[in-house]
Order: structure tokens, then sequence, then C-alpha cells
């Protein structure tokens, strides 16, 4: 069974930053790309970052590029987004994904797998 565990949400002030961790197990974690959603109140669900089973390459949505970092150690089955010069905009449930497909996580925004999801609120 597919398992993945978000951490590291809370509450930060504008400017600052935070990390977020994902622990996976229950799938041969080379074999899949990892992505970071999120989702906001009364706003659709969002793309942030993705990044690709083998090759390290990754994608990042417009809004983030330049403060945000998405990383994996496949030695750990684990991801990590690193958030810096956070704004109050950033707000929202962000959820760790997964999928074998890169085409499902930067495409069509449709991964097969979700965590629970971890909040982050950005206080200006």
């Amino acid at each position: 069974e597919v398992q993945l565990v978000e951490s590291g949400g809370g509450l930060v002030q504008a400017g600052g930053s935070m990390r977020l961790s994902c622990a996976a197990s229950g799938f041969t974690f080379d074999d899949y790309a990892i992505g970071w959603f999120r989702q906001a109140p009364g706003k659709a669900r969002e793309g942030v970052a993705c990044i690709s089973r083998s090759d390290g390459s990754t994608y990042y949505a417009d809004s983030v590029k330049g403060r945000f970092t998405i990383s994996r150690d496949n030695t750990k089955n684990a991801v990590y987004l690193q958030m810096n010069s956070l704004k109050p905009e950033d707000t929202a449930v962000y959820y760790c994904t997964t999928d074998p497909s890169w085409v499902r996580l930067i495409e069509t925004k449709t991964p097969g797998y979700w965590g629970q999801g971890t909040q982050v609120t950005v206080s200006s």
C-alpha cells in the first residue's frame, strides 16, 4: 500500500522559510516521480513542484520559481520542499503526491497517490 506522510507545516511570518518533508513507503521509490501540490480555500489545486524519478529533472510553478526547491533522497525514501521568502499567498494545505508518470504530475496534474496534507500558514 502506497503511503505518503507529510510533516513540517505550521505558521511562519512572511519572508520566512519552512521545510516540508514527505516520508514514502509501500512502493519502489526510485520508480516514481514525486510532486508537491497545494490547495488554498476557494482556490483550485496547484502543482507547486515536481521531481522526476531518475535524472532529477524538476518542475516549478511560476508562482514559486526561485523561492521553492524540491529534492529527494532515494536512500531514505524521502522528499523535501524547501520554501524560502514565503508570502501570505503561499498559505494552503500542501500535499505530497506520487505517480510513475511524469506527465500525470506536470501536465494533467492527476497523480495517482496523495498524502493527507499539511497546513502551511504564512502571516503578513
